[in-house]
């Protein structure tokens, strides 16, 4: 299997993680103080809405690419309150929309375009993939600690 191959493996974890979690609490948070499984859920969601826009989709039709510098406090905070706005199933039903519409674009890509640089060498899809599958293993960590505390 080769690197891109591997890459998107582990980037679908996130899909079939969320289908796992549907049946639990979402409001309850993951320490005192800190997100709900809820919350977790939307700004993961928020982030591919906004990769794919800004980014994946661009390369996938050779437009470009509209990433920005952002308050990530910022946006992660109107994740969340999005979320609140979201049932559980809508959630998870963008969520998985959103990550497979990024997974099969990417499959998609040329090499050339797996390993390009992008916006003045600020992007690059591998790179992308490595931080988000990263991302996404510790909010995976998180709730699967909080899942063994209420067990």
């Amino acid at each position: 299997m080769n690197e891109k191959s591997r890459l998107l493996e582990e980037f679908k974890e996130w899909i079939r993680f969320v289908s796992e979690i549907r049946d639990m609490d979402w409001q309850i948070t993951i320490a005192e103080g800190k997100w709900s499984v809820q919350d977790i859920v939307s700004h993961i969601l928020l982030w591919d809405k906004y990769f794919f826009e800004a980014a994946i989709s661009p390369i996938l039709n050779n437009t470009p690419l509209t990433l920005t510098h952002m308050d990530f406090e910022q946006f992660n905070q109107d994740a969340i309150e999005y979320g609140k706005t979201k049932t559980k199933e809508e959630l998870i039903k963008m969520t998985i929309q959103y990550r497979n519409m990024i997974l099969e674009s990417i499959e998609s890509f040329e090499d050339d375009k797996f390993t390009k640089e992008y916006a003045d060498g600020n992007f690059t899809v591998i790179s992308y993939l490595r931080d988000f599958i990263w991302h996404d293993q510790h909010h995976i960590r998180q709730i699967d600690e909080l899942k063994r505390r209420a067990m």
